[in-house]
């Protein structure tokens, strides 16, 4: 039995098998925490330095998007965690106007 038909193979696949193939959920809507986890895979099959170089490349702009994305969260997450402390960056407390849905809906 070649390994492409092995059951047990194919129930299993190593790192490398997962890193080679591109993500199929968008990097947008990925989780953080399995944005961070594909970056990963992502770095450690780079760094092993076996892939072709188009491969290589075609990692690296999916590591690239997904550290783009993860970012973004992070900085969106900051700033919830900051409005919601309601204090700027110097500790003095920061005074806004409080929005509320109808607001945000034009409904008044």
């Amino acid at each position: 039995m070649s390994p492409r038909t092995d059951p047990k193979r194919s129930a299993a696949k190593s790192d490398d098998d997962e890193a080679r193939e591109p993500s199929q959920l968008d990097e947008p809507h990925l989780s953080f925490e399995d944005a961070i986890k594909r970056l990963s895979v992502i770095v450690q099959t780079l760094e092993r330095g076996d892939l072709p170089l188009e491969e290589s490349l075609q990692l690296f702009e999916e590591g690239v998007r997904l550290s783009r994305a993860s970012q973004e969260k992070l900085e969106s997450a900051q700033r919830r965690v900051e409005e919601l402390l309601g204090v700027d960056r110097d500790g003095r407390a920061r005074v806004a106007p409080f929005e509320t849905s109808a607001d945000r809906n034009g409904d008044e």
